[in-house]
């Protein structure tokens, strides 16, 4: 679904993950621990790490609701024509 990178990223945000757990794509990311601050930290991180900005209109709580949701408007960012 999302590269290794992505999900590595993006359990350093989520303290309530254990290690070894599943990453589940539907799972709400606030359950898993992340915070506003945490949010926007994490938007910094991967945009830095895929040279990406994020549009004004991304930049919601829904956006970051579920590892989904990000995936698929980061993977938009580096696949425009696939969004």
């Amino acid at each position: 679904m999302w590269d290794a990178p992505f999900e590595q990223i993006l359990r350093t945000f989520l303290p309530f993950l254990p290690p070894h757990e599943e990453l589940d794509p539907d799972t709400e990311l606030k359950d898993l621990g992340l915070d506003s601050l945490g949010t926007v930290q994490l938007l910094g991180t991967l945009e830095e790490t895929y040279e990406v900005r994020f549009r004004d209109s991304a930049l919601t709580m829904d956006t970051f609701r579920t590892p989904r949701v990000l995936w698929d408007t980061v993977h938009g960012m580096l696949h425009p024509a696939a969004s």
